[in-house]
């Protein structure tokens, strides 16, 4: 006799086969594991305020913490790490606020990404952001990628040592390690996705692969390696020097969040979610201590688009 699962509700009955119930098994599951996913801002968007004033700012524009930046220019100099960043981020909790990850310039394992990655580790913050490795015209890139190997298999380690996860930001471009995302599936296998990931930045990953290449990136990086998460749009724009990607608001570009969302909802992905605002904004956009334009209509534009990504995430059943 059939297996079926009858519920009752005002109107009629509703049977679902035996097979419905197993295709269905495997989203249920990842959502029954998932912790709702919260929002971060990228510091580097906010580097016109400072201290406590940090973490009000992205309180306000709806975001639940802080992807702060560790790097020269940042928010933190690397080389004063030790003092910086535990004053820094004790201010941005004192706010009710989360540091869930930090994004550095570490490419390999040397004292500066030592000093980083352990005051990370002292803080509990266990994510942060690696990367920047380009290929050169000298020799093919799988040879490259067998060269980088021991470099990036030593910065696993360190990471697994301390309880880290580095994981590398994708961005698109001629040369970029990681603009198609699969070298990276090369590159870090046979190493732990708990100690070495993928940030994947699905607007970079759409303008490499518009048509279906990001449909695949997601499928291959949801599998286990996505650990992060950044977030921003654009459109192609032709200008004197040919088509170009062009920053802009969330919404209002050719990323297909709605169809992300539903395909990273049958994943078990839990990382950090990070907005990014690339987009003219008086100088935000490019990271400048100095705004050119009123910093309320910023931040209203900044909100804008957290409010959509928030209701993307919470109709995808993410939030």
């Amino acid at each position: 006799m059939p297996f079926s699962f009858i519920r009752y509700n005002r109107l009629m009955p509703v049977s679902i086969s035996r097979r419905a119930l197993l295709l269905a098994a495997p989203a249920v599951l990842a959502a029954a594991s998932r912790k709702p996913l919260k929002i971060s801002v990228f510091s580097k968007h906010l580097q016109f305020v400072k201290d406590a004033e940090l973490a009000e700012a992205a309180r306000d524009i709806g975001c639940a913490g802080i992807d702060l930046t560790v790097r020269k220019g940042g928010h933190v100099d690397p080389k004063d790490v030790t003092i910086q960043l535990p004053r820094l981020v004790e201010l941005i909790r004192a706010k009710g606020m989360e540091v869930p990850m930090v994004t550095t310039e570490i490419s390999q394992v040397n004292p500066e990404a030592e000093a980083v990655l352990n005051a990370c580790s002292k803080l509990g913050i266990r994510h942060y952001r690696w990367g920047g490795l380009k290929y050169t015209d000298a020799s093919a890139p799988q040879e490259q990628l067998a060269a980088w190997k021991p470099k990036i298999r030593a910065l696993a380690d360190l990471n697994q040592k301390l309880g880290m996860c580095g994981i590398y930001h994708t961005h698109s471009g001629a040369g970029q390690l990681g603009a198609s995302i699969w070298d990276l599936h090369i590159l870090f296998e046979g190493m732990s996705n708990e100690a070495i990931g993928v940030n994947y930045d699905i607007a970079h990953a759409t303008i490499e692969g518009g048509l279906g290449g990001w449909i695949a990136t997601t499928k291959l990086t949801g599998a286990g390696s996505m650990k992060g998460l950044a977030i921003k749009d654009f459109v192609w724009m032709k200008s004197p020097k040919g088509w170009e990607a062009k920053w802009v608001p969330l919404g209002e570009g050719m990323v297909k969040f709605p169809q992300f969302f539903a395909l990273l909802a049958k994943t078990n992905f839990n990382g950090p979610v990070q907005i990014h605002y690339e987009y003219p904004l008086g100088g935000a956009d490019k990271g400048n201590t100095t705004l050119t334009m009123d910093r309320s209509k910023v931040l209203d534009a900044m909100k804008k688009d957290v409010v959509l990504l928030k209701r993307w995430l919470t109709e995808a059943g993410l939030a």
